[in-house]
């Protein structure tokens, strides 16, 4: 046992964890976690400029890490600020531990000065919420909070400490191990559900893939691209598994969904076994579920036993680690029914399918569109370089036009659709892995409600590229309304401000306003080279569409293509 006070707790118990970087804002309520962090040669703080940014950052840190990212705020409005980039996180299972200072003990729930009931209020999105009451609970809190953000299904946990509790000494002891009572996750899967699915697969003549953002949760790229590659089974995506399995392998059909790849929206409808692999069936993959998945076995592998049935009834659940259950059924599969036939009507109809819309949905437009932009900055950008998204049009795009080739390096706000995401996602991510290049693919609505943490790209140091496709509008919203509003506009025009350049610029950032692709080429190129972050500002006609589309309340057969 050491006594010392609850703060100088915390960040023991964080640097036990092996945390290195910490992002966060002070106030009032955490100051006494602030002055024990002087003192704390091992940990990075990275001041942000707004607390959503700070949880946006630690998510950004965790999905590349692929282990809790943490953040730190203030009571009342530093910790509410903090709850949107706590939903997403929630929603898109990424592992974060927040931390939150909170009024005296003795003033809890007596309306103090910027008080809120945090734990009330995050509840709802978080896998737990903790208080503790006495500094010496504190690193059996830290202890328990990282083991069930990272076990099981990954999310976020929430820490609450009363600025007295942070002042208190006591003596500390620092568990090694650690059970929360109740708190089981799977991790191994039922060996007989794995055998009825390896007879599944077996016997299906038209088998597909659906991977989902489980795969990149627990790290299964190799395993699902063994699987893959045994049976020659093809593989389609949700856009949270965007980035599971290589883009440019030839088994490889991309995302399906609302703005999915035609051909990967085509295929799927044509298969007579699917196997899922950490997806969830959402309405924005498969479109109507009384539709999808009808005369077809699927086959669901998922670590949380709740998504089993939630969407889609399936003929067999096989719980667990999708990562060691894919092993266990690669292992159990007979090595005399290895396929690598290329010439089976099930490939010959995958190889029709990708011919077909590659004809269809060719670009003869002008020289300067989201596609031909986003296809430069693949052929530019070095294959592991990280890439994230905004929400929107820039979003949808860069699912149908930009190959993820290295897995695990693309992510973006999927399940709440947060704009504002993708920029400091991308520092929290450049914090992970700084010696690769990071690009944020940007639209201007979203950019424009986290543009300030270009402070803390250029001042911490953490260069990133934001590849902003500039229509001056709402581009997804307007959209919408030119679709099912009869272009009846409202509350989506941005009428041509600001200037992103020189708001770059302003931030001591690097800022580059391109006309063509040629000059796209040059700043893309540029951008790599430099040491500061670089807006490169390109612009989108307004009435460019995202297309394919399936509309909501529709399924994926009644796709529309825009050709």
């Amino acid at each position: 046992m050491v006594e010392m006070t609850g703060a100088k707790a915390l960040i023991c118990a964080l640097e036990k964890e092996g945390v290195d970087v910490v992002f966060g804002l002070p106030g009032g309520a955490n100051l006494p976690i602030y002055d024990a962090l002087v003192d704390a040669s091992a940990l990075r703080h990275i001041l942000v400029r707004h607390e959503q940014s700070a949880a946006h950052m630690a998510d950004g840190y965790a999905r590349i890490k692929r282990k809790a990212g943490v953040c730190f705020a203030t009571s009342g409005p530093g910790a509410t600020n903090l709850v949107t980039g706590i939903a997403t996180a929630y929603s898109d299972s990424s592992p974060i531990v927040a931390v939150t200072g909170q009024v005296q003990s003795s003033m809890i729930g007596k309306d103090a000065f910027q008080e809120t009931d945090i734990i009330g209020v995050a509840n709802p999105c978080t896998k737990y919420a903790f208080q503790p009451r006495t500094a010496s609970e504190i690193p059996e809190t830290v202890k328990k909070s990282f083991y069930i953000a990272e076990s099981g299904r990954p999310g976020p946990v929430l820490i609450d400490i009363p600025k007295d509790v942070q002042q208190e000494s006591a003596d500390m002891t620092f568990p090694e191990l650690i059970k929360v009572r109740g708190y089981n996750p799977v991790v191994d899967a039922d060996l007989s559900q794995i055998g009825k699915a390896e007879q599944i697969l077996l016997k299906a003549e038209r088998p597909i893939i659906m991977a989902g953002g489980g795969v990149i949760l627990s790290g299964a790229f190799s395993e699902l691209q063994a699987l893959s590659e045994l049976l020659m089974i093809p593989v389609v995506t949700t856009f949270k598994g965007k980035g599971a399995f290589p883009e440019n392998h030839p088994l490889a059909m991309g995302p399906i969904g609302m703005h999915g790849h035609a051909e990967a929206n085509k295929i799927i409808l044509e298969a007579d076994c699917i196997v899922a692999v950490g997806a969830r069936f959402s309405d924005r993959s498969v479109g109507r579920f009384d539709e999808f998945g009808k005369g077809m076995n699927i086959i669901h592998m998922d670590v949380d036993p709740a998504e089993i049935g939630k969407n889609k009834s399936v003929d067999v659940a096989v719980i667990g680690d999708v990562r060691s259950s894919l092993r266990t059924l690669i292992k159990m599969l007979p090595k005399k029914i290895v396929r690598n036939d290329t010439d089976t009507p099930w490939m010959k109809r995958r190889k029709e399918l990708i011919d077909y819309y590659a004809e269809a949905l060719k670009d003869y437009s002008r020289e300067l569109t989201a596609k031909k932009a986003l296809k430069k900055l693949r052929e530019i950008l070095p294959a592991n370089a990280i890439t994230t998204t905004e929400v929107g049009q820039c979003q949808m795009w860069t699912s149908l036009h930009f190959d993820v080739i290295s897995p695990g390096t693309f992510f973006s706000s999927t399940g709440l659709g947060t704009m504002g995401f993708g920029f400091p996602a991308s520092i929290g991510a450049k914090a992970a892995r700084p010696v690769v290049p990071v690009v944020d693919i940007a639209g201007d609505g979203s950019f424009n409600m986290t543009e300030n943490s270009l402070a803390v790209s250029v001042l911490d140091n953490l260069p990133v590229i934001v590849f902003l496709m500039n229509n001056y509008m709402l581009g997804m919203v307007a959209q919408w309304q030119r679709t099912f509003y009869n272009r009846r506009y409202m509350g989506v025009h941005q009428h041509n401000c600001p200037d992103y350049t020189k708001i770059a610029e302003a931030y001591g950032a690097q800022g580059i306003k391109v006309q063509s692709l040629e000059e796209l080429e040059k700043a893309i190129k540029s951008a790599l080279k430099t040491e500061v972050a670089t807006v490169i500002d390109i612009p989108i006609d307004p009435e460019e569409d995202v297309y394919p589309f399936v509309a909501p309340g529709t399924g994926l057969k009644d796709m529309v293509t825009g050709a």
